[in-house]
Parts: C-alpha cells; sequence; structure tokens
C-alpha cells in the first residue's frame, strides 16, 4: 500500500498521488482502499481521537497544524493517515521519502513550492540524511529556510521565508529518528497493530470496494491471518479472491478462504514460509540458543532491518520468539506450532 515516492500534489486529490498511472493494478487496487477521511478509518480509535482535536482546533483558528509524526509497523496506515490529514483540512498534499532527499538541495525544492498551509509527508523520515535533517529544523519551527550562495570565500548565506505548512513524518523505528528531530514535532502518533475485528471490518470493506462477494466466515478467517496489518489483510483478500474465481465459485466463504490461504503458504496463525523458516532455524538449527540478528537475518537469506521490522515484531508479539540481550530465542509455543516435541535449553536465560 505504499504510494510511489516523491510525488508532487496540488489539487488534494488522492488519486492522483496514491495511484499514479505508473502504478501497476495490484498497486492501483491498493490505492482505492485507502480511507478517505477519518470516519472511513478503522481501528486506532485513541489516537483518531486526538488527530481529530488537532484538525479541529487548526480549523478553527485557521491556522496549519501543528507537525506529526506517526510511529509504528509498516502496513497499518501511517501514509494513510497522512493523506486524511491534507483532505480533512483541505490543503495540497506532497510525498516523498527519507532516503529520497539525499541532498539538503533536493528538500529546498519541495519547500519553496509549497502552498500556505500544506502537508509535506515524508515517508521512513528516520533515513533523512543529517545534512538535510538540519535544513528541517528552521523551516519547522519558523517557517526559514536558510540557504548558502556559492562556494569558498564568496560564498553567502541568505534566510528565505516559507509558507506556514505542516509537516507529517513517518517511521518504522522511532528510536532512529533524531531527537532535535523528534522534538520539533508537536503531535507524535502511536500506530497499534490492529485487532481482529478491526481487520474484519476492513476486509469486508475492501472486498466491497473490490466488487467481491465474500461472507462473515471468510472474512473473519483472512481477518485473523492477517497479522494485525492491514495492508496484509488486503493482500490476502486479493489472493483468495484470485483462488475463488480459478477454483471455486467467485464467493469467498470460511472455507474456500481456508483453502485459498493454505495454497498460498498462509497457516492458521498468519504465518508464511519465512516466518516458520525464522522459528526452524531458532527452534531446531540452533537448538533453542541465542541467535543474534545478522545470524538471523543471514540464515533465512534476509537483510536485518527486514527481519526486525517486518517479520520479527508480529513472532514476538505471539510468543513465538523472546528477544534476550543474549540474541532471540524460539519458544515452547514455536516448537508446538512447527510440531516438535523437542525441548529447548538456555529459554530463560
Amino acid at each position: 500500500m505504499s504510494p510511489r515516492k516523491d510525488t508532487v500534489v496540488n489539487d488534494n486529490s488522492d488519486d492522483s498521488v496514491l495511484a499514479p498511472e505508473s502504478l501497476n493494478v495490484e498497486e492501483r487496487d491498493d490505492a482505492s482502499l485507502r480511507p478517505r477521511s477519518l470516519q472511513e478509518f478503522v481501528g486506532q480509535p485513541e489516537l483518531l481521537d486526538h488527530l481529530s482535536i488537532v484538525l479541529e482546533a487548526a480549523r478553527q483558528r485557521g491556522q496549519a497544524v501543528d507537525h506529526l509524526l506517526f510511529a509504528g509497523p509498516p502496513g497499518l496506515g501511517k501514509t494513510s493517515l497522512a493523506g486524511i490529514v491534507a483532505t480533512e483540512l483541505g490543503v495540497g498534499f506532497r510525498v516523498t521519502s527519507g532516503p529520497v532527499l539525499a541532498r539538503p538541495g533536493d528538500l529546498a525544492a519541495l519547500l519553496t513550492d509549497l502552498n500556505e498551509h500544506d502537508v509535506l509527508f515524508i515517508d521512513e523520515i528516520h533515513r533523512l540524511p543529517r545534512l538535510v535533517e538540519e535544513v528541517l529544523y528552521p523551516a519547522m519551527e519558523d517557517g526559514k529556510l536558510d540557504i548558502v550562495i556559492g562556494k569558498g570565500p564568496s560564498a553567502r548565506a541568505i534566510r528565505l521565508d516559507l509558507p506556514r505548512f505542516t509537516l507529517v513524518g513517518a517511521t518504522t523505528r522511532i528510536g532512529l529518528v533524531a531527537s532535535p528531530l523528534r522534538d520539533r514535532f508537536g503531535f507524535v502518533g502511536r500506530v497499534e497493530l490492529y485487532a481482529p475485528e478491526e481487520l474484519k471490518e476492513i476486509v469486508l470493506r475492501s472486498a466491497t470496494l473490490l466488487d467481491v462477494m465474500i461472507d462473515e466466515g471468510g472474512a473473519e478467517r483472512i481477518a485473523g491471518r492477517s497479522r494485525g496489518t492491514p495492508r496484509i489483510a488486503n493482500r490476502l483478500l486479493r489472493r483468495v479472491r484470485d483462488f475463488v474465481q480459478v477454483r471455486g465459485d467467485g464467493t469467498i466463504t470460511a472455507q474456500a478462504a481456508d483453502q485459498g490461504l493454505a495454497l498460498f503458504g498462509v497457516d492458521d496463525r498468519g504465518l508464511d514460509k519465512v516466518d516458520r523458516m525464522i522459528l526452524e532455524i531458532l527452534c531446531v538449527r540452533f537448538g533453542g540458543h541465542p541467535v543474534g540478528l545478522t545470524t538471523l537475518a543471514q540464515s533465512v537469506g534476509e537483510e536485518p532491518g527486514t527481519i526486525e521490522d517486518a517479520y520479527e515484531p508480529y513472532l514476538v508479539q505471539q510468543g513465538f520468539i523472546r528477544r534476550t540481550p543474549r540474541g532471540r530465542i524460539g519458544t515452547e509455543q514455536a516448537l508446538a506450532h512447527l510440531g516438535l516435541t523437542q525441548t529447548l535449553p538456555n529459554l530463560k536465560n
């Protein structure tokens, strides 16, 4: 559900931001499923309540909203929330990401092209280069942009006035956001994993938008295997849609969902092939002994950041993995899920 990075928008049209022509059909489907308002957004009740107060207060004052930072695992709706902020206020919405802004000039070009009260969304803001970060500080606090013209002894600094704007940052690793940057956000919201009931509602809504026939049982099965993540729920919905179209009668029932998800390697706890490989490595190959993140990533064939951000949070939450100072440890629950009967040494070390 991620938009193309460095997309620029002036007309506040979510379709033009989130479903550009270069995206494939599945990515456009993702974009079309995004909630467009706070009322359409399912889940995160406390965060939505706080955000609605912040937006309404800014609306009543006729001012730009305080800078906002959303933190949480991937796929939980941080980009959607940023788009909703712009939509609710009726202002422009511009999208980029931390890795794209390689030089201060890249950010300066975006900032100088903003209109009054526009929303600038920076995904993966923890990956901003330090020099780019420093350009943001006066822009966020004082609405000023410091530019150095020329080089060497003839170089001179000028300060430009910027329109009042709202920076919305998103991060999966808030601990990597530098303290000076984090402290400049007026509101920091934590986006949590979703409950199965919330995911069921999201699946039913998405099925309606995709014109997919589904019953309550089918929605429950998909929601229960979605790892608390709407992005995964929508992805599984599309795969089961494909399954019932080719091998079923076109309707997603509980039985059809079970069959389709099993075919695509998703088990009854939402674990896929990589998840099970991680558990097998911890429980079998290393015999329950602590395993460092780098070693685990090399054994799986993934990047350490991918293991830590995409796989580990859910496995920890479900009690399949314990994180210790010495490394990751598989648990008795992991053994039971894999159908193994051996014991795990050093489980409490």
